[in-house]
């Protein structure tokens, strides 16, 4: 079995990484398309050899696979698949958690927070009777402690037809209250100057601004600099129209605390009824959804 992994890992990734400079276009898309090769290739070798599913080589890379084609509903079914074929009162605890944990965290992330509690209840029935009871309940309680945290912090962020309320001073002095925006379209845009995924995107955002301001559309950022006359003149050079929340807290920033952000660049899109539209846009796909959202 490991001979054919070998050769189908070949053929549809590893082998054609080498000769990528052959290929035109990012380093991106071109791992994406062979990455979905791949994909394929393990799927058709996993429908002929059920019992691959308990190889742990095997199901790796099919999940990387799946990873870098971010395709998170077969990452889920995967591992939901690998749960099922499991012989509870045999296996170790820690191979458990192994497949447990990822499935769980790929359903909260899915949005599907209520699947990733009936996992864990589902398991935790599933490993009444293991031969090793001591470690089975320990593995299991921290999986509960781990999944409370990332559940808290899941629903601390706001999604789709969901409301938020931002209300602040600006840097600038301005008195800036999303309640009395609506009608319009605003981004809500987590940023900081040292983030440079965020200096990225700044094009994009003044492009939307720039086209669909007389529209209709805002943006409001929220600072997570801690120095302020850094952001000052970062604002000044870059000639940023837009208010910006600034409190010098970084990542404790109440807002930032308040919507459970762990990572920025992140953006929401208000729509003018004043619900969230969208989350995380990015390039040109934030101009063309603001354009589909602008008040008629």
């Amino acid at each position: 079995m490991i001979l054919i992994m070998n050769k189908i890992l070949l053929h549809t990734g590893l082998g054609l990484a080498l000769c990528s400079s052959l290929f035109a276009g990012k380093a991106d898309e071109i791992a994406k398309k062979h990455a979905v090769a791949k994909a394929a290739d393990l799927e058709a070798y996993l429908k002929a050899n059920p019992k691959s599913i308990q190889d742990a080589y095997f199901i790796q890379h099919l999940l990387e696979a799946y990873a870098l084609t971010n395709n998170t509903k077969k990452r889920i079914a995967l591992l939901q698949k690998q749960l099922d074929n499991l012989n509870f009162p045999e296996t170790q605890p820690n191979k458990i958690s192994g497949i447990v944990e990822p499935l769980i965290r790929h359903k909260i992330k899915a949005g599907d927070q209520l699947g990733a509690k009936k996992i864990l209840d589902t398991v935790r029935k599933k490993s009444e009777g293991h031969k090793r009871p001591t470690e089975m309940n320990q593995a299991l309680s921290n999986l509960a402690t781990r999944l409370e945290q990332q559940l808290e912090q899941q629903l601390k962020i706001p999604n789709l037809g969901e409301t938020m309320e931002v209300k602040f001073t600006s840097l600038q002095g301005e008195k800036v209250d999303l309640a009395a925006m609506k009608g319009k379209v605003v981004l809500i845009d987590f940023w900081a100057t040292w983030c440079v995924p965020c200096i990225a995107e700044l094009p994009h955002v003044f492009k939307a601004y720039e086209k669909y301001h007389d529209q209709g559309f805002e943006v409001i950022g929220i600072s997570l600099d801690t120095d302020k006359a850094k952001l000052e003149k970062f604002i000044k050079d870059r000639k940023m129209p837009w208010p910006q929340s600034f409190d010098g807290k970084g990542w404790r920033t109440e807002l930032v605390a308040k919507y459970g952000i762990k990572n920025v660049p992140a953006t929401f899109l208000i729509g003018p009824d004043g619900t969230v539209v969208a989350t995380n846009l990015r390039g040109d796909h934030l101009v063309e959804t603001v354009k589909k959202h602008l008040p008629k």
